[in-house]
């Protein structure tokens, strides 16, 4: 059994800790261990280790071997089989879609058990985001397409926080802004909020700010009205402006307030894909924002639609989301735990592709 683990400190280091066998693995009553065999990994895996302290992202899946201090593990979405149950209603075979460690196995304690679903009840976990502990079981599933799995993996879960921003600008009437902007517009969660916005006559004009690198690459793919680099954010008109920030650069936010002034309306602070150049925003930008945590919309609006009313709205938007990136797309399988320690110092540096999803086959 092998973990992909990173240093809490200095996220491009990392290690991968293996220990006993999973054949020699005990289980107890009600507990079941899984094989995971694919997961995504991307800008946003680094995002759960820039807020690991502060969101509990940490604390999902403890790390495992000697000398742990210092040492996290980020979770990943991806694909799991079940090989030894313990778990009344659970076979050997089950194949689960959800919130895995970077790794090669997982025990869980199935509880919540439907045909559709199952929650993962071990004690740890109780007192985080119940959404993280949530899985699939994909078997039973109508209409199970297995040719869009990788989409799953890497789209589902950044697109669901796309639909939930969109969602909430909606409802704000965007913040009474005449334009919006997406900062990091390359990002997997800014690309589906893009795709939002432009199927939605309603929403204001977008403008995508990304780095020099990739601006080529994000205008190729006509999510936005406008594409610029955070170079020329000097030329941006001074209207009266939402900005949905996945960056997290406290420079950049600093440099739009300063320019925008009072037409700056309101900032929706999300991600961390700059993390290395984040930092606590305060003064009257503090006062204009808020920090976006999906988990807590999610569970709002199931509230507010139901259960079924909510998977009905966000299943049809991540498919059509899912088609439209596959436009641009395309997949770069890594083979194992060592493939993955390899691109993952350019992951950190925010060199990787905007237009490649990184696929670990276990």
């Amino acid at each position: 059994m092998s973990q992909f683990q990173i240093e809490k400190t200095n996220f491009a280091s990392s290690r991968i800790i293996s220990k006993e066998s999973a054949k020699n693995t005990t289980l107890n009553k009600g507990e079941v261990l899984v094989k995971i065999q694919q997961f995504a990994y991307s800008a946003n895996n680094i995002t759960y280790a820039a807020v690991g302290d502060k969101m509990g992202y940490w604390h999902f899946f403890p790390p495992t071997g000697k000398n742990t201090g210092g040492w996290g593990v980020t979770p990943v979405w991806g694909f799991a089989e079940v090989t030894v149950s313990k778990t009344k209603g659970i076979p050997v075979g089950d194949r689960l879609f959800g919130y895995f460690p970077p790794a090669s196995h997982l025990v869980m304690t199935p509880v919540g058990i439907n045909q559709q679903r199952l929650t993962d009840g071990t004690a740890h976990r109780s007192k985080l985001p119940a959404g993280y502990n949530i899985y699939r079981r994909v078997n039973n599933e109508k209409g199970y397409n297995k040719t869009m799995d990788k989409f799953r993996m890497l789209l589902f879960p950044l697109h669901l926080t796309s639909f939930c921003l969109w969602d909430l600008s909606k409802t704000k009437e965007w913040y009474r802004a005449k334009q919006i902007l997406v900062l990091s517009a390359s990002s997997k969660t800014s690309t589906g909020l893009g795709f939002a916005l432009k199927s939605d006559a309603s929403a204001p004009p977008v403008i995508g700010i990304t780095s020099a690198n990739n601006l080529a690459a994000v205008e190729k793919m006509k999510l936005y009205d406008g594409v610029i680099t955070y170079q020329d954010i000097a030329n941006i008109k001074a209207i009266p402006t939402l900005i949905i920030d996945m960056s997290g650069n406290l420079e950049v936010l600093t440099s739009l307030e300063r320019h925008l002034g009072s037409s700056l309306n309101y900032c929706i602070r999300v991600g961390l894909t700059h993390w290395e150049n984040t930092g606590e925003v305060t003064g009257k930008l503090a006062k204009k924002s808020e920090f976006f945590f999906a988990p807590d919309h999610i569970q709002q609006r199931i509230k507010d639609w139901g259960p079924e009313g909510f998977e009905r709205k966000t299943n049809g938007f991540l498919k059509n989301s899912a088609k439209r990136t596959a436009n641009w797309l395309t997949f770069r399988e890594l083979d194992g735990l060592e493939g993955l320690q390899q691109v993952h110092p350019d992951v950190c540096a925010g060199k990787a592709s905007p237009t490649e999803g990184l696929i670990v086959n276990m």
